[in-house]
Parts: C-alpha cells; structure tokens; sequence
C-alpha cells in the first residue's frame, strides 16, 4: 500500500504536483478567495483613513475620534465568534451574498455622512450615535466573510493540497491587507476620504455579484452537523469554564491594545504632531508589506522557539517598536516603528494559533479557535478608549506627545511581564499536574 504523508502522494514529479494543485481546486475556491482579497481591500483601505475622516472631515475631537475608530474594528473580531455557525446555517452562498451586499451599504453610508440627502437622520439624533451605528454594519458582513472563505476552502479543495489552498488564502488577504492602505493613500493624495469610502463600497458590491453568477455551494463532509446558535451559547460557556484559557486570552488582550494603536492613534498623532500634510494611509502600508516578505524567512528562524516563548518575544518586539518614534518623531522614524511592530506580529501571529489549537481539548478545537479571535476585539475597544484619552490628556493638555507612545509602550511590557507570569505559575503549573 502507498503510503501517503500530509495528504501528498511521495515520488511526485514537479509537473505531476503542478497538476495536483490546478485540478485540485473547485471554482467555489476560488471565487471565494478572490472576493476575500477584494473584502480585505475595502476593510483595510476603510480602516486606514478612518480616524483622520472621522476627526478632519466629521470634526469629531481626537478623543472620539479614537474611540470611534476602535469600535470599528473590535465588533469585527468581536462578532466572528458566532460568525461560523450563523454562516454554517446560512449556507456559505446566501451568508457571502447577504456580507457584501451589507458591507457595500455600509461603507457607502459612512462615507455619505456629511452629504445633504442624510441631513435629516442627522438632526433626528447626535453625530456620534448615527456613526456608532454605522460603524456597527461592517462586522457584520466581515463576521460572515471570513467563516465562509475559510470553510468553502476546506471544502471545495482536494485532500492533497488543502494546505496549499491555506497558503493561497492567508497570502491573498495579505495582498489585500497591503494593497488597500496603497489605494486609500492614492485616494488621500489626488482625491478625498469619501473617494476611499465610495470605492470600498463599488469592491464589495462588485463581489455580491461575482458570489450570484459563479458561486455553488461547496459540498459538505459526509456525516458533519451544523452547529446551533444554541450549541454557540454552550461553547462559549465551555471556554469561560476554563479559568487557565479565559486568563490567557485576557493578558493576551494587551498585545492588541498595543498593535491596533498604528490605525488608531498613529495617523491622528502624525497628522496633529509630526506633518498635517503626511499620508498616513501609505505609511499604514508598511505592516503588511514587511508581513508579505518576512514571513518565511522569520517562520524559518524561530521555527525552534517554543510557541508560548515565541508570543513572548512577538509581544515584547512589538511593545518596544514603538520606543523608535519617542527618540526620533518623524515619518520616515513611523515608518521604521511599523517595521519593527510587524516583526513581533510575524514571531507571535502563527505561533498564537498554533498554541491554542494545542491548549484545546481534542474535541473542542474548533470552539477554541473561534474563541482565539475575542482578544483582537476586546483590544481594539480598549484600545479605542484607551488612545483617545492618551491624545486628550497628553497631546492636547499637557502639550507632551511622546507620552502616548511612553503609555502604550508600558501596556506591551506589562503584557510581556504578565505573560511570563502566566507561563511560570498556571501553564507550566497546569503541565505538571498532567
């Protein structure tokens, strides 16, 4: 009998593998995939204009506009819990369709906010209520999006290269990741913020319609079950059951606080302390840029490190990245900071899944893995908050910015310091009982 190692017939030939993977595909792959680098285009390029729209072009101070900013991209995380089993239900065909339409309607009306057809919602109830609301309709698509891309990838790609349909996937977000700051700092320096908003909205509407023509539902695995919005209430009570998980997931939270600050707080302070004339939806590029040419290289440099120590080391780069704009505020010195910071995310991000998948029961990997997304949400709330009093209190009264950076800095080594306080006392303690 042929032995068969990770889903990949040994002795193929070069050709013989190429044709593995070209056949290998379903065309619901890649429809799905394709409209997901679309999707992270318009998120990100949204995302990357956002806190200066919302504080230049709505007049919201620096303070709301943080805690705006945060909120827009908490509930995304925040509702990719049970994103799954309600795009499980839906049918990944309907739950893509209902996304895009709700994500190109949403991004239309937060760029439409100033505009005179919407004046009468305006009057009807405060600007910052209507934006809070508005903010709330991407993550709902974007909670949909991504459980239907992963699972129609699982489904509609042949045993042999599944793991190369997941290398396909996580680069073309990237690409998008990547290119759509780029399109927004276009859009910043030869148009205007609704221009970004505007196109966002014609990407994923143009999605909605490339999901109706092309996409087929994948099939689904002989003898698998659709989970119930009930069946998600009890997992969610199975992970809150675990004290060791829940504190893990919590001190974990500060990293985030300190990552999602490059499209919270750092256009608002390079705009308002460094140049007002700077594009910081270019500069806001340089993450997934460095994330797209360094993953391998420091995947293959660190593949030694243990996966807790590696979320150390990722945390602790990160948190002192932002050291570099204290000593030299300029925006070729922000540039370099987000350098750093994207080498700490590339040391930590896979290692992070790679640890929980391992902390789960074997039987419970899938709600644990869902449950892996909640420190991405709570940090961007928090975060939210957190730098809008930063930029209140240090850049608008005291009159001493590099405060802020000092602040988030402290966040990240508190994150460190607790990190390692957990893996001394509770994981290795937990290890020993074992």
């Amino acid at each position: 009998m042929t032995r068969v190692l990770d889903g990949q017939e040994p002795g193929l030939t070069f050709s013989q593998r190429l044709q593995e993977i070209r056949t290998g595909f379903e065309r619901p792959f890649w429809v799905a995939n394709i409209s997901e680098l679309f999707e992270r285009l318009s998120y990100y390029s949204v995302f990357a204009v956002l806190a200066r729209y919302l504080h230049d072009s709505l007049h919201f101070s620096l303070e709301q506009s943080s805690s705006l900013t945060g909120m827009f991209g908490g509930w995304v995380w925040f509702l990719a819990v049970v994103g799954g089993a309600v795009a499980d239900r839906l049918g990944f065909r309907r739950a893509l369709s209902i996304a895009y339409l709700i994500l190109s309607i949403a991004y239309f009306l937060l760029g439409s906010i100033a505009a005179p057809w919407l004046a009468g919602v305006r009057n009807a109830m405060p600007l910052e209520t209507l934006v809070a609301i508005i903010l709330m309709l991407p993550a709902l698509g974007v909670a949909l999006v991504k459980p239907s891309v992963v699972g129609t990838t699982a489904r509609a790609s042949n045993e042999k290269v599944r793991s190369v349909g997941y290398s396909i996937y996580y680069t073309l977000v990237n690409v998008g990741s990547t290119v759509g700051p780029l399109l927004a700092g276009w859009y910043e320096a030869h148009g205007s913020d609704q221009s970004v908003f505007r196109i966002a909205a014609l990407s994923v509407l143009l999605m909605l319609f490339l999901v109706l023509f092309f996409f087929k539902e994948p099939r689904q695995a002989a003898g698998s079950e659709r989970a119930s919005l009930g069946q998600v209430g009890r997992n969610f009570l199975t992970v809150i059951s675990n004290p060791r998980f829940m504190i893990f997931l919590l001190i974990f939270t500060g990293y985030w606080v300190v990552f999602w600050q490059e499209f919270i707080a750092l256009p608002l302070y390079i705009s308002q302390f460094i140049d007002p004339r700077a594009n910081t939806a270019r500069i806001l590029a340089t993450d997934p840029i460095v994330v797209i040419c360094f993953t391998m290289l420091i995947g293959f440099l660190t593949k030694r490190v243990p996966a807790f120590h590696a979320i150390v080391l990722g945390t602790l780069i990160s948190s002192l990245a932002w050291i570099l704009l204290i000593l030299h505020p300029s925006v070729w010195m922000a540039v370099a900071t987000l350098v750093v910071v994207a080498m700490g995310e590339i040391v930590q991000q896979p290692r992070y899944y790679d640890y929980i998948s391992r902390l789960a029961p074997a039987d419970q990997q899938g709600t644990y893995m869902g449950f892996a997304f909640l420190p991405l949400g709570i940090g961007s709330f928090i975060a939210g908050k957190f730098s809008g009093w930063l930029m209140h209190q240090f850049g608008e009264v005291e009159h001493r910015p590099a405060m802020i950076w000092w602040a988030v800095v402290g966040v990240g080594l508190a994150t460190t310091v607790l990190l390692w306080v957990y893996d001394r006392v509770l994981r290795q303690g937990s290890a020993s009982q074992n």
